[in-house]
């Protein structure tokens, strides 16, 4: 191989890694420019989560605040409620006795009232076999 030879194949390879060189820095180029726009997205991201932890912070002190007045205002008041519903409940009871003894009464009213129609519909069933006898 003469050096003529040698200095060709020298210089095609040379050529071959230009290329290589070229397509190199088009994509470190394309890289830099996604890195550049993954930056804006993270520093996006890092101020929406900021925003979110203080929304969450925020919540957190109405969720204690909530649990506070439940505990101290609405649980006291439901129980004050219940416990006077059971006295005036006792007091009805007392006032009212006859109430009690009229609804027994009503009762077997209707009870005797529907027996009665009971019993004339067979003594008219009976009337009319013994009119035809």
């Amino acid at each position: 191989m003469t050096d003529s030879q040698k200095l060709d194949l020298i210089l095609s390879e040379i050529l071959g890694v230009k290329e290589d060189v070229a397509g190199l820095k088009e994509d470190v180029a394309v890289l830099k420019t996604d890195v550049a726009d993954l930056k804006k997205d993270v520093a996006v991201l890092k101020t929406d989560v900021a925003v979110l932890k203080e929304d969450v912070s925020i919540l957190k002190q109405r969720v204690t605040a909530i649990e506070v007045h439940l505990e101290n205002q609405t649980d006291k008041n439901i129980q004050l409620i219940a416990e006077n519903f059971i006295e005036l409940t006792n007091k009805l009871n007392q006032a009212i006795p006859v109430a009690d003894k009229n609804l027994a009464y009503e009762v077997k009213v209707n009870y005797l009232i529907e027996k009665v129609q009971f019993l004339e519909k067979d003594f008219e069933k009976f009337k009319c076999q013994m009119a035809y006898s």
